[in-house]
């Protein structure tokens, strides 16, 4: 008896041993970057793939420049957003996330929150909907995306600028070398 019970738990154990392989497995795979939302360097849409949301709140640079009146939200830190930042984008942060700063705007204004990728962008959006926001979406490969496009950016004194903070060094080679690159 003991005999048999015993072969049931390793049995068991095994099919949950492989279930927890198989769901491991399956969250862990890319997910193809849509047409409408990969950048020109595929170094940066692997990363994306593995890393970031293609969900119906990603949203690519050129669809974010057609919102009407749209806030940007920096989910950076002061250091990064010193460096380089959308134009007019306000920096509500990662670590201490300011919302208030929020306050006094409808929340069905469009909002566009990014970061150096969009991993911390992702989590701060989904905190705004949280909040009552509407519209609020993820810039999906973030200030990567924006610059590989081509659009503007500002620095600390709002003048034009090229220069991309990557974070660090290796969040750094999702960017062409051709890239102005500060750490």
């Amino acid at each position: 008896m003991l005999d048999t019970l015993y072969k049931m738990s390793i049995s068991l154990l095994r099919s949950a041993g492989f279930c927890l392989l198989m769901l491991a497995g399956v969250s862990c795979q890319s997910q193809p970057v849509p047409k409408e939302l990969a950048t020109s360097y595929s170094p940066l849409n692997e990363k994306l793939a593995r890393t970031i949301s293609a969900d119906e709140y990603a949203i690519s640079p050129t669809t974010a420049q057609g919102l009407d009146a749209p806030i940007y939200l920096d989910a950076r830190e002061t250091e990064e957003y010193q460096v380089s930042h959308l134009p007019g984008a306000v920096m509500i942060g990662y670590d201490r996330p300011n919302y208030k700063l929020l306050d006094g705007f409808a929340q069905d204004r469009p909002v566009v929150v990014y970061c150096t990728i969009g991993y911390r962008s992702e989590r701060i959006a989904k905190k705004l909907r949280e909040r009552g926001f509407e519209k609020v979406y993820n810039l999906y490969g973030s200030i990567y995306a924006w610059s590989l496009a081509g659009l503007p950016l500002e620095d600390a004194k709002g003048q034009p600028t090229e220069r991309v903070h990557t974070y660090n060094k290796k969040w750094g080679s999702y960017l062409p070398e051709s890239v102005e690159k500060v750490y």
